[in-house]
C-alpha cells in the first residue's frame, strides 16, 4: 500500500505533505489527498506502484519472465502517456495536472492533481455496497476525510438524478472538446476514467489508450495506438492496466476502426451502468475478445430498446427513447455527436439548463446575469442537497468578484445556506471567509472611495441575514468577521443601512459576551445616536438603547401606535448592559435630546422605562422623573402619549415612595423596644429631646416642694420662694409667689406673672379650688409644648411694672 510511497524521493515528495490513508482508486492509480507544503493548498497524488506488475511475472520461467517485464514496460509507457496527456489538454471538463509525471525509486509512478473526491468506478461500487446493506444508511462509508483540527467525518456521495445527469453533461462536454479541438479519441471511457471533485464535477482522465482517429489531419503530439495490440489482452497482467472491453465499441472489436463515434457508443453504456443495479455495463465480456464477440452475436445480447438496453431499472424517459437508441447502435453513422447529446431532451428540464447556464455564466451579459441570479432564488429549493452545496454555492461564491451583482448573488448564497442540512460547515468554511474578504480585508481600500452603491447594497443583503449568521456561527467567529461588519453598517451615512443593523440587535446580542458589548457595540451606536440629525436614526437609536437594556421590541405590548419596547428582565450579564452603564451613560444621552418630535419622545420613554426598572431609587427621583416630566410636557404630544408619560411618572413614582418608605421604617425599627417614638419633638421643655428627667435619688416629696415653689423644704412665701439657681426667676426680684395649696384650704395671694407658653402642673385640682394630693407616677416623662403658640414674653401688671423713681 502507501508504505512504499514513503521510500519515494523526488520533487512531489519533497514539496507536498502526501496523507498515509487512501483516498480512492481510479484504474491502476491509487489517490492519496495531498497538500502543498508551502501554499497550504488541497491537492490529489495519483501513484502506481510496479509491484503490482511485477508480483504476476514472478512465477514465469526465465523466458516467460523476460517477455513479461516487456510487457510490464508498455504498461508503463501507457501510464506515462496518460499524465503526459493531461499537460497538454486543458479543459474545465478534463482532469487538471499540476505536477508531471515521476519515476519513483521503486520503478512506480507518481503526479499531481487538482483535489478529487473519488473516481466515479469507487462512488458506483460504494453505492453498490449501500444498497446490497439494506439503503444509505446500512453500511459505513469507506471514504473518509480528516479536518483540520483531526475530527474524521464521511464524505456526502451522493448519485441522484440531478448529479447523474450534470455529471453526463459535463463529461459530454469533455468529450467534444477532445474530439473536435484536441482531435484525439478517448479509447476507453469507463467509470475509471472519470473524476469526481469537491465541487460534484465530474472530470476526464484515464488517457491511455487515447489516440488520434483514423484518418486525421488536426496535428497532435499524442501518438496513435494499434488496435491489434491493445486488443491482445494479457490474462497475466492485471485488468484494470489493459482495454475494458465492457465498455468498448464494437468499431475496435469487430471493425478495428479507430472514430470518435466510438466514444460515443462507450458513453452510452456507461448512461446504463449509471441506471442499472448492480452499477454495471449491460455488457459483460470478463476481458475476453471471444465473449465479447459472442454477445454481438445475438440482438437478445445487446442492449437495445426491444431489450430495455438490458437494465435491471427502469430508466428515465427521455433516455431511452430520444438518447441511447442514437448511442448504443451498431452503425457508428447513426450515433449522434458530443454536442448533439448536450442538446438532447434527455436534458431539457430547468434544473440542469440552470446548471449549465451556471457552467456559462462568465460568457453571458450583464442583463442576462442579473435576470439569472433574480430567478435562481425561486429554483433553488428544488436542487438536491449535494449539488447545492458542491455546485452552485462554490460557483456563487466566485462570480462574487462581479461589483454589480453583489446583492443578488449573496441573496442566493444565504438562500442556499437556509436550505442545507449541513448549513454551519458550508457557511464557516465557505461562505464567511469570502465575506470577511470584501468588507473587512478590502476595507482600507474601500474607504478611500468614493460610495459605493453596489457595495452597500450587498451589505443590506448580509444585514437581513443576521439571524442566518448568528445561527451558523460560534461566539469567537461572529466576533472577529461578523462584528465589524455589522459595526461599520451601523456606521455608514445611509440611514437605511443603519436602520437595519440596529434592528439586527436582539438576534447579535445573545451570541456576544457582555465585554463586547459595552466596551465595543455599545460606544458605536451611542456615539452616532449622539451626531446624527435624523430622527428616524434617533428613534432607532434609543430603540437599540432598550435592547441593550435587557428590553425587547414588542409591538402589541403598548397602546401609543409606536412600537413601545416592553422591559424584559435579562436573564445573563452577556444579555444587557450594567446598572452603571445604563445610569451614567445612557441616561445623559437621553436628557440631552433637544426635539420634541413624539416618536423620539416615545422611544425616549421606552429608555426610562427600562432603566427605571433596575435604577437605583434616588437616582429615579433625582435623574429620571425630571426627564419624564420635562419630555411629558411636550407641545407635540398629544393626550394619549401624555398619559402614557403620566403613567410610568406615578409608577416609578410609586416604586421611589414605596422603597423610601420602607427605608425608614427599618431606620426607625431600630429604636428601644424596637418600637418608633411617635410623641418626642426635636425640643423637650428642661431638657435634651428624647431624654426624661432623672428620677434617681428624688422622693415625690422633693418633686411637690420643687412644684410648689419651696426652697429647702419651707413652705413660706414671698422672694425666699424663688430658686436662685434656677435662671428663669433672674430679675423678677421678690416676686410673690404663686397660688400655694394644702389640705384643708386655699390661700390666695397676689397673682404672679403667667407665661404663655407655661405647661400645667401634673397635678390634679380638688374641687374646692386647691391642689389634691400628687397621685403617684410610674415614670415621669417630658412634657413637649405647642411651639406655635409661643408668645412675646410679656409679664402681667404687678407692682413691679411700674418704672423705678429717679
Amino acid at each position: 500500500m502507501f508504505s512504499s510511497l514513503k521510500s519515494f524521493s523526488s520533487n512531489i515528495g519533497s514539496n507536498y505533505t502526501i496523507s498515509p490513508n487512501i483516498t480512492s482508486n481510479a484504474g491502476p492509480w491509487k489517490i492519496y489527498d495531498a497538500t502543498a507544503k508551502k501554499t497550504k493548498k488541497p491537492y490529489s497524488v495519483f501513484v502506481f506502484d510496479r509491484k503490482l506488475l511485477d508480483s504476476h511475472g514472478n512465477s514465469l520461467g526465465r523466458s516467460g519472465a523476460s517477455a513479461f517485464k516487456r510487457t510490464a514496460e508498455e504498461v508503463v509507457e501507457r501510464l506515462k502517456k496518460e499524465a503526459s496527456s493531461l499537460a497538454r489538454l486543458r479543459h474545465p471538463n478534463v482532469l487538471e495536472l499540476v505536477e508531471p509525471v515521476e519515476e519513483t525509486r521503486g520503478g512506480g509512478l507518481q503526479f499531481v492533481t487538482e483535489p478529487v473526491t473519488a473516481s466515479l468506478a469507487s462512488l458506483l461500487a460504494e453505492k453498490d455496497d449501500q444498497e446490497r446493506a439494506g439503503g444509505v444508511g446500512g453500511r459505513s462509508s469507506r471514504y473518509i476525510t480528516e479536518e483540520a483540527d483531526g475530527t474524521k467525518r464521511r464524505r456526502e456521495l451522493e448519485i441522484d438524478e440531478l448529479e447523474i445527469q450534470k455529471g453526463l453533461l459535463q463529461v459530454s462536454k469533455a468529450l467534444e472538446f477532445l474530439h473536435e479541438n484536441a482531435g484525439l479519441v478517448h479509447g476507453n471511457l469507463t467509470p475509471d476514467a472519470i473524476l469526481v471533485n469537491a465541487k460534484s464535477d465530474w472530470k476526464i482522465s484515464g488517457l491511455s489508450f487515447s489516440s488520434p482517429p483514423d484518418g486525421s489531419t488536426k496535428p497532435t503530439s499524442v501518438q496513435p495506438i494499434s488496435l491489434s495490440e491493445v486488443l491482445n489482452l494479457d490474462p497475466r497482467l492485471p485488468r484494470h492496466v489493459q482495454l475494458n472491453l465492457d465498455y468498448t465499441s464494437p468499431d475496435f472489436v469487430l471493425d478495428t476502426n479507430l472514430t470518435t463515434s466510438a466514444d460515443m457508443f462507450s458513453l452510452g453504456l456507461l448512461c446504463v451502468a449509471l441506471y442499472n443495479s448492480p452499477h454495471r455495463s449491460p455488457i459483460e465480456c470478463n476481458s475476453s475478445v471471444s465473449s465479447y464477440k459472442r454477445v454481438f452475436s445475438s440482438s437478445s445480447t445487446v442492449p437495445s430498446s426491444q431489450n430495455g438496453f438490458l437494465s435491471s431499472r427502469p430508466l428515465p424517459r427521455d433516455l431511452p427513447i430520444h438518447v441511447l437508441p442514437r448511442l448504443i447502435t451498431r452503425r457508428p453513422a447513426q450515433r449522434m455527436t458530443a454536442r448533439e447529446f448536450q442538446e438532447s431532451e434527455y436534458f431539457d428540464n430547468i434544473l440542469v439548463s440552470t446548471i449549465r447556464f451556471l457552467d456559462a455564466f462568465p460568457a453571458k451579459t450583464p442583463n442576462e446575469k442579473a435576470s439569472f441570479m433574480r430567478g435562481l432564488n425561486k429554483v433553488l429549493p428544488s436542487f438536491p442537497k449535494s449539488v447545492m452545496e458542491k455546485k452552485i454555492l462554490p460557483a456563487l461564491l466566485e462570480e462574487l468578484k462581479d461589483k454589480e451583482l453583489l446583492s443578488l448573488i449573496m441573496q442566493n448564497i444565504f438562500k442556499i445556506i437556509e436550505l442545507l442540512p449541513a448549513s454551519k460547515r458550508a457557511f464557516s468554511e465557505r461562505v464567511r471567509p469570502r465575506i470577511k474578504e470584501i468588507f473587512i480585508t478590502n476595507s482600507k481600500q474601500t474607504q478611500a472611495q468614493e460610495k459605493d452603491s453596489a457595495r452597500d447594497a450587498c451589505l443590506m443583503v448580509i444585514l437581513q441575514y443576521t439571524s442566518v449568521m448568528t445561527s451558523n456561527c460560534s461566539g469567537k467567529e461572529f466576533k472577529d468577521d461578523i462584528l465589524p461588519i455589522i459595526m461599520t453598517a451601523i456606521e455608514c451615512p445611509t440611514p437605511a443601512i443603519v436602520d437595519v443593523a440596529m434592528r439586527g440587535l436582539p438576534t447579535v446580542l445573545p451570541i456576544l459576551d457582555f465585554s463586547t458589548i459595552k466596551n465595543e457595540l455599545f460606544p458605536v451606536i451611542a456615539t452616532v445616536f449622539s451626531k446624527t440629525n435624523s430622527l428616524a436614526i434617533k428613534v432607532r437609536g434609543l430603540q437599540a438603547f432598550v435592547i441593550l437594556c435587557g428590553g425587547s421590541n414588542d409591538p402589541t405590548g403598548g397602546d401609543d401606535g409606536l412600537g413601545r419596547f416592553a422591559p424584559e428582565k435579562k436573564t445573563s450579564s452577556s444579555s444587557a448592559l450594567d446598572k452603571y452603564t445604563m445610569q451614567e451613560k445612557i441616561v445623559p444621552l437621553v436628557r440631552v435630546i433637544k426635539t420634541k418630535e413624539p416618536a423620539v419622545m416615545m422611544a425616549a420613554l421606552s429608555v426610562l422605562r427600562v432603566v427605571g426598572d433596575v435604577a437605583d431609587a434616588d437616582f429615579v427621583a433625582m435623574d429620571i422623573l425630571p426627564i419624564l416630566w420635562s419630555m411629558s410636557l411636550g407641545p407635540l404630544l398629544d393626550l394619549k402619549q401624555f398619559q402614557t408619560f403620566m403613567e410610568l411618572i406615578r409608577t416609578l413614582s410609586r416604586r421611589v415612595e414605596d422603597e423610601q418608605t420602607k427605608k425608614l421604617q427599618e431606620l426607625s425599627g431600630s429604636g428601644s423596644n424596637g418600637k418608633a417614638l411617635e410623641n418626642e419633638d426635636f425640643m423637650a421643655f428642661g431638657g435634651i429631646t428624647g431624654t426624661t428627667f432623672e428620677t434617681n435619688g428624688s422622693s415625690e416629696d422633693d418633686f411637690e416642694k420643687l412644684i410648689k415653689g419651696r426652697a429647702g423644704g419651707s413652705g413660706g412665701g414671698g422672694s425666699g420662694g424663688l430658686d436662685s439657681s434656677n435662671p428663669m426667676d433672674a430679675g423678677w426680684g421678690d416676686a410673690p409667689n404663686t397660688a400655694r395649696s394644702s389640705t384643708s384650704q386655699t390661700v390666695k395671694s397676689p397673682p404672679a406673672p403667667a407665661f404663655s407658653w407655661s405647661t400645667p402642673s401634673p397635678t390634679t385640682q380638688s374641687a374646692a379650688g386647691g391642689f389634691g394630693a400628687i397621685k403617684p407616677q410610674p415614670a415621669f416623662r417630658t412634657v413637649t409644648p405647642d411651639l406655635n403658640s409661643f408668645q412675646s414674653l410679656t409679664p402681667q401688671a404687678t407692682q413691679f411694672s411700674q418704672p423705678c423713681s429717679p
